[in-house]
């Protein structure tokens, strides 16, 4: 496992998978610019758990809006009003929602951060030094390479699916705000 990480005397993003050419590390304002890489193994855990939520997001909001059998298919219309459907037909759903979300959240927390008493310098959180940023555990299909050079293509093309899904997820978002009709409704289906 030890192959899968960048080595830690690399600064910045330097070694960490989610460059492509001809950007490479696209970087216009400078955020990563004095990060060492402790600092932006916690930026990119942000991107990657952000990233997965939004390929989530994207997902659900197409299979959402186009086939909802439960609550006695009660739930329809755009998916940005699916929740406060659910709270009026089901109102535990959304508590066990809300707990399910706070025990991945806290099993994530477990596995990857420093606890509390024992951070060393960065306020709001550092990430155990054997952590890499995304990798839980979780893993039921065995999808995972154990060649350093896959597992990097792997997180490269994750990273970059993630990236364009939280464009696409706000759009989403925004598009059913201004018009309050569908992602597939604009699309005739």
């Amino acid at each position: 496992a030890d192959g899968l990480r960048p080595p830690p005397s690399l600064s910045r993003s330097q070694g960490l998978p989610g460059a492509l050419s001809p950007m490479g590390d696209f970087d216009p304002v400078g955020l990563s610019k004095d990060l060492d890489l402790t600092e932006m193994k916690r930026f990119r855990e942000a991107e990657v758990t952000h990233g997965r939520v939004a390929m989530t997001s994207v997902l659900g909001f197409l299979v959402a809006e186009s086939f909802h059998p439960l609550f006695g298919g009660d739930i329809g219309g755009p998916a940005i009003r699916h929740l406060d459907q659910v709270r009026e037909v089901a109102p535990i759903f959304f508590d066990i929602l809300a707990f399910t979300i706070a025990l991945a959240e806290l099993y994530r927390s477990l596995v990857g951060w420093v606890p509390p008493p024992k951070i060393q310098k960065y306020f709001g959180g550092e990430l155990n030094e054997d952590y890499y940023p995304g990798d839980i555990g979780f893993d039921p299909l065995g999808l995972k390479p154990t060649d350093p050079k896959e597992f990097a293509e792997m997180q490269t093309k994750e990273l970059q699916n993630g990236r364009l899904a939280m464009l696409a997820s706000m759009g989403f978002i925004v598009q059913e705000q201004v018009d309050e009709q569908t992602i597939l409704g604009h699309f005739g289906m």
